[in-house]
Order: C-alpha cells, then sequence, then structure tokens
C-alpha cells in the first residue's frame, strides 16, 4: 500500500505474512453477462419525410397513371434539387412535378411524379447522374412511400406505447434482480481483487507468504488481529526499508478534517511519490485566498455562500458534490472579507446605495497597490515552494536541495532590492542586495549547472504571474460598475434593472469560473514546480468490495 506521507505522519510499512494453512482458491471463471442494446426504430427518420409530402401523396387522383420517385440528398447536395428540375424539363416539358423539403439533419427530400410512359427516360437520367431512391424500411421493402406511408404512420403512432411498456418491464425487471445483480456485482469485484492478490503471494501445500502495505499506524492493529484470530500459525514481518524503495509503496492523503475537502484539487492531478511534501494544507490556504482577492465582493460573496450552502444540502458527506460545495463557503468566505475591505457590494452599488467606503483601498481606482499586493503574495507563494523543495530533497538531492535555497534566498534579496529603489525600505539597502544576487550567481551554477540563471529569472517572472489576480480582480470590479451603469442607461427604470441583473449573473458566473482556473494554474504551474513530485499510486486496501458515493454500483 502506498500511503501519502504528510510532514509528521509515520510511514507506511511493507508486511510479509505467513501461514501453514492454504488459501482458499476462488472459483475458475467469473460469470458472463449478456449485452443489452437499444436501438430506435427505423422508421423514425421518415416521419419528416411523411410531413413534407403527405399532403402530395394524398392527391393520387392527379397523377394516379403516373410514376413516383423518392430521393434523399444528404448534406451538401441540395444544389442538386435545382439542376434536376431543369433537366427533368428539357426531358419532359411540363409533364413531371417535383417538390423538395429540407429536412431537419441536413438533408433535402425531393419527390417526383412522372408519366408512367416516361419513366425509363427519367431512370436513366436519374442513374446517369448517380441519384437513388429512398429504399423503403424492414417490411415495406419495395413498397413506394404512398403504398408504405400508412402503415410506417401506424407503427410510428404505436412506438411510444411500446416504448412505455418495455421501461414499465425494465423497471420491474430491475426491481427484482437488481439485488441479486449487486451481490453478482460485489462477487465478481471480490474475486478481481483475489486474482490480484495472488500476484503478491506464494502458495505450497502447507504454508503460504502474502506480501503487502499497510499504513504504519495500523501495523499493531493488524498484528493483533491475525493474532486474536489465528494464534502462532501466522507470522507477520515488516520487510527492511532497504529491501524496497520509495516508488513502490501506494499514498494515503491524511488532512486535518478543515483541509479535507481539497484532497480533490490533488486528485485532479497524479498524486504525489511516497515520502514527498502533501501540498493539502497549502492549497487550503492560499487556492480560497486567491479566488477571495479575485472576486472580493461582499453581493456576489453572498450569492456563493447560498450556492455552496444549497450543493452541502444536496449531497452526502464524503462525496465529490459535498468537497466541492465545502471548497466554495471557503472562497465565499475570503470574497466576503476581502469585499469588506475593498468596500465592494455589486461593484460600487453598495458606495451608491447606503455609503460602503473601502477599508484598505478601492479597487476600482488603486490598480497599483492592488498590483503591488498580487506581486507580492506571489513571491511569498513562490518563496514557499522554493523552501518546501529545499527540505524535500535535502535527504536525497543536496545539491539540488542546496540550489533551491540558494534561489530563495536570491528571491528574497531581489525583492529587498526593489523596494529599496522605490523607498519603500532604506535606499541604503539596494546596493548590498544587488552586489549579493551577483555575487550568489556562480554559486548557483556551480550547484544546479549553466541552466541554473535561466531558472532564476524563470522564477522571477512566475512572480509576476501573479499579476493576474489583480487583473482578473479589476475586470470583475469594472463589469460590476458597467452593470450598475445599465440601470440607468435605458429609457425605462425596469428594463434598465433587467439588463443589469442579466449583467451581474453573468459577471458573477465569471467571477466563480475564472479565479478558480487561474487559482489552480498559480498551484499546479508556479507553486507546485518547486516541490511536487508527481506519480504515486493510491492506496486501495485488500477487502471486500462495496461501491463508494461516487462510484456506480
Amino acid at each position: 500500500m502506498r500511503r501519502r506521507r504528510a510532514r509528521g505522519h509515520p510511514p507506511s510499512a511493507r508486511l510479509r505474512g505467513a501461514c501453514i494453512a492454504p488459501i482458499a482458491r476462488p472459483p475458475t471463471s467469473p460469470p458472463r453477462w449478456p449485452r443489452w442494446t437499444r436501438k430506435a426504430p427505423s422508421s423514425r427518420r421518415y416521419g419528416a419525410i411523411f410531413r413534407a409530402f403527405e399532403p402530395l401523396l394524398r392527391s393520387q387522383a392527379r397523377w394516379a397513371a403516373g410514376r413516383v420517385y423518392h430521393i434523399l440528398l444528404r448534406p451538401g447536395q441540395a444544389e442538386a434539387a435545382p439542376a434536376l428540375e431543369a433537366q427533368l424539363g428539357a426531358l419532359l416539358g411540363k409533364a413531371f412535378e417535383l417538390r423538395t423539403q429540407p429536412l431537419p439533419d441536413k438533408e433535402t427530400a425531393v419527390l417526383i411524379v412522372v408519366p408512367e410512359h416516361s419513366a425509363p427516360q427519367v431512370e436513366k437520367l436519374l442513374a446517369q447522374g448517380r441519384i437513388s431512391e429512398v429504399a423503403m424500411p424492414g417490411p415495406w421493402a419495395g413498397q413506394t412511400l404512398a403504398q408504405a406511408m400508412p402503415a410506417m404512420q401506424a407503427r410510428l403512432r404505436a412506438i411510444p406505447g411500446e416504448r412505455a411498456t418495455l421501461e414499465r418491464r425494465r423497471a420491474e425487471l430491475r426491481r427484482r434482480e437488481e439485488p441479486w445483480l449487486r451481490h453478482a456485482a460485489r462477487g465478481a469485484r471480490d474475486l478481481l481483487a483475489r486474482l490480484d492478490a495472488r500476484a503478491l503471494s506464494r502458495l505450497t501445500r502447507h504454508a503460504f507468504v502474502l506480501e503487502g502495505w499497510v499504513p504504519a499506524e495500523t501495523r499493531p492493529r493488524l498484528t493483533t488481529a491475525l493474532r486474536d484470530r489465528f494464534g502462532d500459525t501466522v507470522v507477520v514481518e515488516e520487510v527492511a526499508r532497504d529491501h524496497w524503495h520509495a516508488e513502490e509503496a501506494p499514498v494515503v492523503l491524511r488532512n486535518p478534517r478543515l483541509f479535507r475537502p481539497f484532497e480533490l484539487l490533488i486528485t485532479l492531478l497524479p498524486l504525489p511519490t511516497y515520502g514527498s511534501m502533501d501540498p493539502t494544507p497549502f492549497v487550503a490556504v492560499f487556492f480560497p485566498m486567491f479566488f477571495g482577492l479575485i472576486l472580493g465582493d461582499l453581493g456576489y460573496g453572498l450569492m456563493l455562500t447560498v450556492l455552496g450552502v444549497m450543493l452541502r444540502r444536496r449531497s452526502a458527506e464524503g462525496t465529490v458534490v459535498r468537497n466541492v460545495a465545502e471548497i466554495l463557503e471557503a472562497c465565499a468566505i475570503f470574497s466576503l472579507i476581502f469585499g469588506l475591505l475593498f468596500g465592494e457590494f455589486f461593484g460600487d452599488l453598495g458606495r451608491r446605495a447606503f455609503g460602503l467606503h473601502a477599508l484598505w483601498f478601492d479597487r476600482e481606482e488603486a490598480v497599483i497597490p492592488f498590483l503591488i499586493l498580487a506581486v507580492a503574495l506571489g513571491a511569498v507563494h513562490m518563496l514557499l515552494g522554493l523552501v518546501i523543495g529545499t527540505a524535500t530533497a535535502f535527504k536525497t538531492h543536496r545539491h539540488q536541495a542546496l540550489g533551491r535555497g540558494l534561489m530563495a534566498i536570491m528571491l528574497v534579496l531581489t525583492v529587498v532590492a526593489l523596494l529599496a529603489s522605490v523607498n519603500v525600505l532604506p535606499h541604503g539597502f539596494l546596493t548590498p542586495s544587488a552586489l549579493a544576487i551577483l555575487g550568489a550567481f556562480p554559486i548557483l551554477v556551480v550547484l544546479e549547472g549553466i541552466v541554473a540563471p535561466v531558472e532564476f529569472l524563470s522564477t522571477l517572472g512566475k512572480v509576476l504571474s501573479y499579476a493576474r489576480i489583480m487583473a482578473l480582480g479589476t475586470a470583475s470590479v469594472m463589469l460590476a460598475v458597467v452593470a450598475n451603469e445599465l440601470a440607468g442607461a435605458f429609457g425605462s427604470a425596469v428594463v434598465g434593472v433587467v439588463f443589469a441583473l442579466l449583467f451581474h449573473v453573468v459577471n458573477f458566473a465569471l467571477g466563480v469560473f475564472s479565479p478558480a482556473i487561474h487559482a489552480l494554474r498559480l498551484h499546479y504551474v508556479e507553486f507546485f514546480g518547486n516541490f511536487y513530485s508527481p506519480g504515486g499510486v493510491a492506496y486501495r486496501p485488500f477487502g471486500h468490495w462495496t461501491p463508494t458515493r461516487t462510484e456506480p454500483s
């Protein structure tokens, strides 16, 4: 089993068990199930043709002695109908009738009526143009459309009743057989698990050896249970760690209940390898913070809270929907906090309606402070990623760890130099910081190679990419202001309010989608790139299969 390790958690244990009792052999083969398919009646596609030509087909007195041709032109062949009509006119004069009707699937139905004595000439013309008639389906093969239409329409009218009867029979069959099918599905899954486990076992006439993984904290419980059940006939031995590699151990993500919903965002990527850092706690803090900085509106925050509460009430504990609901609620809290700090309630509506003012700064006007905040937050985030990368790589890749640590120091020095250059810090810090950065470059090249300066410049570029927080947040508040302006841009107050509400709904949808996408990108690309080691395999304990809430049974 592989267990994903967060800092402070005990490792997984690889165990070998031996017993003198033989393992019961599974059945020779699992049952085979029939495959069911459902196909729509072929006569259904003729319904549009019936509706198009039914009046003409009923007036048989006009062409009782005539020959009828039914043609179906494929998509892109509609221009062939005028050409065909012109050729028939040149051949027969006015002694024919041609009707066309576009069909819903971009096909064109064509019906041609000609005198019986002209049929050979018309058929030759159609053959030269490689135009074939519509073939009647099933029991109506060989009949004309006029002959087959009454029976086919009767069949179409009967189909809904037959489908309803079949649906009732299927529901009854499901009600009667579902318990047995669920039991059979569990048995089949258990059989597959046993077959997979046999690859980890060796069996003789009197004993067996079985290897597997258990979380380290569960090993004493497992040992006690085996001793109570089998006494001294089963021996449990922990395999020494120098006999297995971290790549072999499965991963289990273990986090406090507050952070657990954010494991959903980690499982969108391959799990981290065993022994590396579990980024879930950091995502649980920074993801809703980034989201709230971008949305940052009391009105939208309340709407997001309502959405999260509704999803929570409609979901069960442990499901994906429940995790999404709890993530939305965390994002809503940060949106409300930053909305209060920015003084925003549906944009500037709060200021207009009841005098709401910013406690920190107004995003509508303070673009530069907002940009500085976003980039500073990016520097902190990237610095944290470099520190984590240094800590996780120190045991196995000392040179890489030292290089990442030096890069973190250079990032701090760069921030200090920039702040000193704009007089946020004393100007005396500028020269020492710049000299320290220049002196660190050769050391960085020695530690990580000639590409190290490029990686450092790339890190600085990633810090600047956090400016998207400012760009998206400013765009969101500006759209909200535009929505409020629309309310007075129309002659009718009702029309203006309706347009404003629609605009706010669209802005809210964008305010949920865009922050989520870009906050995930800042984590997956910028932050995780400093330390994340993908490739872990999820721990799936051996046992009786039961369907999860996210897995169909």
